[in-house]
């Protein structure tokens, strides 16, 4: 793999997801929610024991859980399902497909990098501006496992656009994943637990954490955060098994890079025994 056409890709790639409309209301929408998040973490110190930087990471956890999975499926699939006469263009040059994927890839993930990015420096900002720098590692950590999880749905994206032939139907696909990972995942998980008894109960929560990168970003910014009270079962079930937070979070981390890795070969696959 030439990594300088790599690098010219995905250079292209980002200054056309800059350029697009709804990469800068991405990032004009989750700055402001990041920020308001963080002044409201602010006012409301006297009700809460946790550090700022600590309840800001906790209050936005959600709001990250959300939006960004929707926004790496989304552009991903807008990205790999575009004009039809460029992406034939661009296959044609004396390039691999693999290159091209990579390029595409790292330069969509960059656009949505950025755009997070903005948010938080300008959140962090408000909060060692009021309150100091303590807390910050956590808060960096936080803003990385965010990256991972736009990293793993934007590597979904990939897939799930190589397989589908048409643009509205990549879409639709990436939204049930979105509602399945996001939303019906955990019942699931829990229900499935509720017909199993003791020890083998347990196992299946384990288990079921790694299925779903939604749960694992979670549980590690939790454990990051030492917010043990709010894990939810597959989280307790897994410090559990695992008897630490640092185990913990280091094979969290490694599943979720199975989870970047795994569909993007898959796509690629997919991708050479194509006729493009």
């Amino acid at each position: 793999m030439n990594f300088r056409t790599v690098a010219t890709i995905a250079g292209q790639e980002l200054l056309i997801s800059i350029r697009n409309k709804w990469t800068m209301i991405f990032a004009v929408v989750f700055g402001l929610l990041v920020v308001s998040v963080s002044y409201i973490g602010i006012m409301a110190e006297g009700f809460s024991g946790m550090e700022n930087f600590t309840r800001t990471s906790a209050s936005i956890l959600n709001l990250v859980l959300y939006i960004v999975p929707l926004v790496a499926l989304t552009m991903g699939t807008l990205s790999f399902t575009g004009d039809k006469g460029s992406t034939e263009l661009l296959f044609s040059q004396p390039i691999s497909r693999a290159e091209v994927s990579m390029g595409k890839f790292l330069g969509i993930f960059f656009s949505i990098a950025l755009s997070t990015l903005i948010g938080y420096a300008v959140a962090g900002g408000i909060v060692v501006y009021a309150n100091g720098i303590n807390g910050l590692a956590r808060y960096a950590m936080f803003v990385l496992l965010s990256l991972l999880l736009a990293l793993v749905f934007l590597s979904i994206s990939v897939l799930v656009s190589t397989m589908s032939k048409r643009k509205t139907k990549a879409f639709g696909v990436s939204l049930f994943l979105w509602f399945f990972f996001v939303l019906f995942y955990d019942l699931l998980a829990l229900g499935g637990s509720l017909l199993l008894k003791g020890q083998t109960s347990n196992l299946f929560l384990f288990l079921s954490l790694f299925g779903n990168p939604v749960d694992m970003v979670r549980v590690a910014s939790l454990i990051m955060l030492d917010n043990v009270t709010i894990f939810g079962a597959a989280g307790a079930a897994l410090l559990r098994f695992l008897g630490g937070g640092v185990l913990s979070v280091l094979i969290l981390l490694l599943s979720l890079m199975l989870w970047i890795v795994l569909p993007f070969l898959l796509s690629q696959r997919l991708l050479r025994r194509q006729d493009i």
